[in-house]
């Protein structure tokens, strides 16, 4: 549910990710919908280890970069 995401980590308790905690504020660039929370954090994890120029080519919908890196 991502409304209900985006409200713990706005209210900074203690189900906030630990990097939001930090900031002031944050804006939702990219978001993917799943059938089950499995799939969700499965995707999450991976996407956790992936370089920030390649999160941003998913953020751009830049498929080419994407495929290079």
């Amino acid at each position: 549910n991502l409304e209900k995401r985006l409200k713990e980590h706005k209210s900074k308790n203690s189900k906030s990710a630990k990097y939001i905690k930090y900031f002031l504020s944050f804006e939702l660039v990219y978001s993917e919908k799943y059938s089950s929370r499995a799939e969700a954090m499965k995707r999450e994890w991976q996407l956790k280890k992936w370089t920030k120029t390649k999160k941003e080519a998913l953020i751009r919908g830049d498929s080419k970069l994407l495929k290079k890196l």
